[in-house]
């Protein structure tokens, strides 16, 4: 059996990095899948891991971490002989620069774009596309997410339920949150576009933890017809964005985004690679 093991939902933006991170790396390990919306006391296990009923929980072997980006670091450290070689650099000045652009991701990109994910949540569909090239699709109350505020985490909403409690909120507020937080990414996206320019990723010609990290939420905005302009109108960060977005370990992480054909509550699910 797999020592490595992740409690979570695909759904979660934290967990979706970490199982991206995974397969990239050609880890065995088990999803042990946690429904973050009915809480966990259908696994009272896991409250053990977990007290505080966060979205993610990592073991390996007698190590347990919750946050994803040091989880990214932990595979990528101790995995570093198979899988993508890669992911975290080799020398010290790849390291340092994997490093930045991680941080960068982190303090900068995460909050605005969960923020945005959560607006578009909320917002109607027939928000204004000043952005978009005329080619979309609407947007699919049922793809909808939900933002922890605390912690700027997206997942993926449970259904129509949470659309109807997020829709209390006035739309104008989250219009106003919306906007302001595409200016702010926008802002970031020019300095990522200037970046690429120089490299094929933020951080050198490999692909690393650094693009790696942004998959989760970057998705989310790149799909809906209200936001992925900001992606497209920008050659080489659309050319960034197709090439990291496309990857076989990606693809399949979406795929167990998809709603499971039958719960099994409690059950572990080992997923094949």
């Amino acid at each position: 059996m797999a020592s490595v093991k992740v409690f979570g939902s695909p759904t979660s933006a934290e967990v979706a990095r970490v199982l991206m991170c995974l397969f990239e790396k050609d880890v065995e390990f088990q999803l042990i899948r946690v429904d973050a919306y009915r809480g966990p006391k259908r696994m009272p296990q896991y409250l053990k891991l977990q007290p505080h009923g966060e979205a993610l929980t990592f073991e390996d072997d007698n190590i347990t971490l919750s946050e994803s980006r040091g989880i990214l670091r932990h595979i990528s450290h101790k995995y570093a002989k198979q899988g993508n070689p890669d992911l975290i650099g080799t020398g010290a000045l790849e390291r340092a620069s994997i490093e930045q652009w991680l941080q960068t991701e982190a303090q900068s990109f995460d909050a605005p774009s969960a923020e945005m994910v959560f607006s578009l949540a909320v917002l109607p569909p027939s928000l204004p596309k000043q952005n978009d090239n005329g080619n979309g699709n609407s947007f699919n109350g049922k793809d909808a997410a939900v933002v922890n505020a605390s912690t700027n985490r997206v997942g993926a909403a449970a259904g129509p339920e949470a659309v109807n409690q997020l829709s209390a909120h006035k739309e104008e507020e989250m219009l106003k949150l919306f906007e302001q937080r595409k200016k702010d990414l926008e802002k970031l996206l020019d300095i990522y576009e200037q970046r690429l320019e120089e490299a094929n990723y933020l951080a050198g010609d490999n692909f690393t933890i650094a693009d790696l990290s942004h998959l989760p939420n970057a998705d989310r905005l790149a799909s809906d017809p209200r936001s992925r302009r900001m992606f497209e109108s920008r050659k080489n960060v659309n050319r960034w964005w197709y090439d990291i977005s496309n990857r076989d370990a990606w693809q399949y992480v979406k795929t167990l985004q998809r709603p499971p054909a039958a719960e099994e509550h409690g059950k572990k699910n080992q997923q094949p690679h």
